[in-house]
């Protein structure tokens, strides 16, 4: 058993198809099933279930795949340490950003990480957090930014900031009036979420418990920007954080936002990274430096 073989069996899950496997192997189709077939005859267990035009791991598979991320994830990182430590500020690092999140702060952020490290080359990927979390875990991200709070024992969090967020309404509405609400005036309110798989949907079924609002039914939006609208056009009321309606980001002039009292409904974000990461030492300057720059562009109590 190698490493190149345990390499080739993660490619192969991943894409479930022997020559797409090969071609990110950048060997042929032949070569890699020979090895796979190596690998299992020297385990002693069918890994992989060979169908006309579909690959599926068996139960042994599935557990020797998760083992063999972390092998591949090690390696890699002993190799990253030993480069770090030379220059640990150059080189690539993979970071995930939340759909909610991304296109609000990294224009504010992504500039400024530019000129303090200037070696570093950002490899952002935007995704649910659902997914990132499980990329993290398996070495395919470095670091990504979340909302807290997590439940991970592998995982280290530094938190960033809190980032309140504000009530939109159409101008006709009656709390569009206010200078400022408290939570208890949501408590006859229905409002326009995000459908299942965003963070910010969760947050805002939170506010919802806190305050006695509820949720339209009937109505999921699959982003931010479909949220906004739909408050622009006259259909509902929502709840957007304070780096959306940021700006330059243009706003509707149908949308009043009205920001709420302390203690405001918010969220934390946070920098998180797997504990075993040759990077922390570094990562935690990242965490520093997005922090101060995304908290200057949040509103000041």
């Amino acid at each position: 058993m190698n490493l190149r073989d345990l390499k080739y069996l993660v490619a192969l899950a991943d894409l479930r198809h022997f020559g797409k496997a090969a071609d990110a192997c950048f060997v042929s189709q032949p070569t890699l099933s020979t090895q796979i077939r190596k690998l299992e005859d020297e385990l002693g267990v069918a890994l992989v279930e060979r169908a006309p035009r579909k690959v599926m791991l068996t139960a042994a598979g599935q557990d020797v795949v998760l083992r063999a991320r972390r092998i591949v994830a090690e390696v890699e990182g002993m190799k990253e340490a030993a480069r770090r430590s030379r220059d640990p500020e150059s080189g690539s690092l993979r970071l995930g950003v939340f759909p909610t999140l991304g296109p609000y702060l990294l224009p504010h952020v992504v500039p400024q990480l530019r000129e303090r490290f200037p070696q570093l080359e950002l490899l952002l990927v935007e995704e649910k957090s659902d997914v990132l979390l499980q990329r993290l875990r398996e070495g395919k991200l470095d670091a990504t930014l979340l909302a807290l709070p997590l439940h991970d024992d592998q995982l280290q969090s530094q938190l960033l900031f809190e980032e309140p967020f504000v009530f939109a309404a159409p101008h006709q509405h009656p709390l569009a009036a206010e200078k400022a609400l408290s939570m208890s005036q949501l408590s006859d309110e229905t409002l326009l979420l995000l459908e299942d798989g965003h963070c910010l949907r969760d947050q805002a079924l939170d506010v919802c418990r806190l305050s006695g609002a509820h949720e339209k039914s009937g109505f999921r939006a699959t982003s931010l920007e479909t949220l906004r609208q739909m408050v622009a056009a006259g259909v509902g009321v929502t709840l957007l954080p304070a780096l959306s309606v940021h700006e330059p980001i243009a706003q509707s002039p149908n949308i009043k936002l009205v920001p709420f009292r302390d203690p405001a409904p918010s969220r934390q974000i946070a920098l998180v990274w797997r504990k075993s990461s040759a990077l922390d030492g570094f990562l935690q300057q990242l965490a520093d430096a997005i922090g101060t720059l995304a908290r200057a562009q949040l509103p000041q109590a």
